[in-house]
């Protein structure tokens, strides 16, 4: 399996590409790599700013729909996977849990779609996604629908519910994401 980091927004609330920001003293890229790296045989980067990610000896793939949001960054990195299976994630998630993910990746089975569902809403940027999510999520871009969860009915779909996940969740905020320099302030603490 893959691990893929979406890395292309554009962190207008930040202010300042959020994959370099530091955060507990690194870069947030340097601390998502070191987190998922040894889960993962291959790692790529979907960033449309491949230059700037050369020092990680990660592989870096540009987005192949320009412009189109979260969806295409999972696209991109789908298409330009070797495997079947990926888990993908956005680079301002810092406190992704291993043994979550471990846990998911055992779920997979008969599924296309991998993704968790915490305080009722579904987390769809640390999910694991199949290649043949890809046709769906064409699909959908074509009709310039760009909500990730709007393809989901397209395909098989595993939810990992609140319960299960409860007992890998510790007083870290799992899904939290970083978009704001407040949000470094309040999530370094």
């Amino acid at each position: 399996m893959t691990g893929i980091i979406l890395a292309g927004g554009k962190s207008r609330r930040m202010g300042e590409d959020k994959s370099f920001i530091l955060f507990l003293g690194r870069p947030l890229i340097e601390v998502l790599i070191d987190k998922i790296s040894p889960l993962f045989k291959d790692l790529i980067i979907v960033t449309n700013k491949p230059y700037l990610y050369q020092k990680y000896n990660v592989r870096t793939e540009r987005g192949i729909v320009k412009d189109r949001g979260p969806l295409a960054g999972i696209h991109a990195g789908l298409v330009s996977s070797k495997d079947r299976y990926n888990f993908i994630f956005a680079c301002d998630m810092p406190f992704l849990n291993q043994d979550l993910i471990k846990y998911m990746l055992k779920e997979i089975d008969g599924y296309d779609v991998v993704i968790p569902e915490y305080e009722g809403r579904l987390q769809p940027l640390c999910a694991i996604y199949s290649k043949q999510c890809i046709e769906p999520i064409e699909n959908e871009l074509s009709r310039n629908n760009l909500k990730i969860r709007d393809f989901l009915q397209y395909v098989k779909v595993r939810v990992i519910d609140e319960k299960e996940i409860s007992r890998f969740i510790s007083s870290q905020p799992f899904f939290a994401n970083i978009n704001t320099p407040q949000d470094i302030h309040v999530l370094s603490q």
